[in-house]
């Protein structure tokens, strides 16, 4: 505020000298103008000596000589003009970073403070960092989902779009989970707290935003250092003209069209645009320095599981192996699998929840973790799990049904049920690709990536499946943690490879998106440990947000550059034009003022899609 009040000042003291001198005062015009002048010569020379005191000689320099050359040869107007194009070029690089800020803003804002917890039948309003998991929270209508947590009530409805873009809003039936920083957007609902506010996806996405509000991206710094070599390279050129024509005001000319303000307006503006673009579409980068090396991404490599597929595997066929029907084979493998730990037990209670099948709890439980389980349902003895646990719970023809319905065929798994001692169904199961995955490869390479590859810890031919389906060039499966991270390596070091982003979702693949140039976690692991190591989260449950990430970070580095270039340029053929008598300093300061509003203005279409 204290720039734009700076800048108001400015026009005000220039606009009343301008005022003065149409009604005949020229005397009191130049007194006008020398005020404007002197409003910012102050603050001027601090921000100079300032950079001194630091070894950094900045473009600020060129303005300070400008302005005090035109005071004392009595150019006050031109010396109004350059200060209003200081304090007003700083008033206008504010107002456009606040601009392009409004996405990552409205994310912080939005982040809940106060919940209210209900206790002993008792609803107390609390700060969102004393919740812990296990608590009740209470959800009203139109409130934020303080912590990540689970339905405890029947039903709700809540609004992602906050966070994914999707303008639908999602239903939910008890148990299912729902995460912080979306919108209850029905009747009030309970909550039970699963992770501390703090270690919330919510929370992790406010410390990106925050981390990003702090970073300044390579390419703005090289700016700064490109601009302190044009302060040496400006002096030199206005005493030549100056000297060469023998009137000073030649030198003054130069100097009023040389402070190179695009190259240290446009470059920040353009990557603070892409940060908030980027947020908009459901991306949340870490700074503008990620934008930059995003646009820079020449390979991306993608895990497969909760990256291009789900990660969750779903059933996708129940084959009745006797007289029982399916649905209730599957009804009573869901029931015993609610006191499951197997990773594929929540896709059977899933499946038997949306075909509205009623769950009855289980007793006399025996489980092999990894195996199987076994108990009583309804009165029933029922096995769920693979060939071997059902043959060790006798029931007969499991080395048939294991031939049969092999485990892991074409990337599928299959669990077998028994009731009361005989075969009863075969449960096919299969983790299904993302939404966006399809034919990712094929749009990473539209925008100009030069290799996409799979790596998996997953076997080769269900990777090899995958990959296909992606349209990747290259796959390399069965990769421990530490193979990724190899894998990560090798690539950076290929010359022509380099710039790597990285792509997982799991606490497994945070050490190879910590050693990529851009680690990308997918999806709702936003509030897992390969958050806290990536530079970018993606708040959608889409595998094509990895390319619009990508998109945003070319376009933006592209405007950069454009920006800059096409600024610099203007600049330069203005101090020629200037040199050569043709551009009087007045008129030469208001041309600057032109350049710097049009570079911002190129900058800020970063903004648009």
């Amino acid at each position: 505020m204290k720039v734009r009040a700076l800048a108001a000042v400015t026009l005000l003291a220039l606009g009343a000298g301008a005022a003065l001198h149409l009604f005949g005062e020229p005397d009191a015009a130049e007194i006008a103008w020398g005020a404007a002048a002197a409003a910012v010569l102050p603050l001027l020379t601090l921000a100079v000596a300032r950079a001194l005191l630091r070894r950094d000689v900045g473009v600020d320099a060129i303005a300070l000589v400008a302005i005090a050359t035109a005071i004392v040869l009595g150019e006050e107007l031109a010396a109004a003009i350059v200060a209003l194009m200081m304090s007003g070029g700083a008033a206008l690089e504010e107002w456009a970073a606040q601009r392009a800020r409004v996405e990552l803003r409205l994310l912080v804002e939005r982040a809940p403070r106060r919940a209210r917890r209900v206790a002993d039948g008792q609803v107390e309003d609390v700060a969102v960092e004393q919740l812990v998991p296990g608590d009740l929270v209470l959800v009203s209508a139109g409130d934020v989902v303080p912590a990540d947590g689970q339905v405890a009530s029947a039903h709700a409805v809540v609004d992602a779009s906050a966070l994914t873009g999707e303008p639908l809003p999602v239903s939910l039936e008890r148990g299912d989970p729902v995460q912080s920083g979306t919108t209850n957007a029905g009747e009030a609902f309970e909550l039970r707290v699963t992770k501390p506010a703090a270690e919330s996806a919510y929370a992790a996405i406010v410390r990106l935003v925050e981390a990003a509000e702090r970073d300044r991206a390579p390419f703005v710094r090289l700016a700064d250092r490109y601009a302190a070599l044009f302060l040496p390279a400006t002096l030199v050129t206005a005493a030549i003209a100056g000297a060469a024509a023998g009137d000073a005001r030649r030198a003054l000319a130069v100097l009023v069209v040389a402070t190179p303000c695009p190259l240290i307006l446009a470059a920040p503006v353009a990557f603070v645009a892409g940060l908030s673009r980027a947020a908009r579409s459901g991306v949340i980068l870490k700074g503008a320095g990620v934008v930059e090396r995003l646009g820079k991404a020449r390979t991306v490599l993608l895990d497969k599981t909760g990256t291009l597929t789900v990660g969750s595997p779903e059933v996708e066929q129940v084959v009745p192996l006797d007289e029982l029907p399916s649905d209730e084979a599957l009804r009573l493998a869901a029931s015993l699998d609610q006191v499951s730990g197997h990773a594929l037990a929540a896709g059977i209670i899933d499946a038997a929840r949306r075909r509205g099948l009623e769950l009855a709890l289980p007793s006399d439980l025996v489980e092999e973790p990894g195996r199987g389980i076994a108990g009583t349902v309804s009165g029933r003895r029922v096995a769920v799990g693979s060939a071997e646990f059902l043959a060790g719970q006798r029931v007969p023809g499991a080395a048939v049904l294991a031939s049969r319905y092999a485990d892991g065929c074409s990337g599928r798994a299959t669990v077998l049920v028994g009731v009361d001692g005989e075969p009863a169904a075969a449960i096919l199961m299969g983790d299904h690709l993302r939404p966006g995955a399809e034919g990712v490869g094929t749009q990473l390479h539209a925008i100009g990536v030069d290799q996409v590859c799979l790596v998996s810890g997953d076997r080769r031919e269900v990777a090899e499946a995958v990959g296909r389906r992606a349209r990747v060039d290259r796959v390399y499966a069965g990769q421990t943690p530490e193979g990724k991270v190899d894998v990560v390596r090798m690539l950076r070091a290929q010359p022509h490879r380099r710039n790597v982003v990285m792509v997982g979702d799991g606490i497994n693949d945070a050490p190879a998106l910590a050693v990529a140039d851009v680690g990308i976690a997918m999806g709702s692991a936003g509030a897992t440990v390969s958050s806290e190591t990536a530079d970018a989260v993606v708040t959608l449950e889409r595998a094509d947000a990895v390319v619009e990430a990508v998109r945003i970070g070319r376009r933006s580095l592209s405007i950069a550059r454009q920006s800059v270039v096409a600024g610099l340029a203007l600049s330069l053929a203005a101090m020629g034009v200037a040199a050569a008598g043709y551009l009087p300093p007045v008129w030469g300061a208001l041309l600057q003022e032109g350049i710097d509003v049009g570079v911002i203005v190129n900058a800020l279409r970063a903004l648009r899609a």
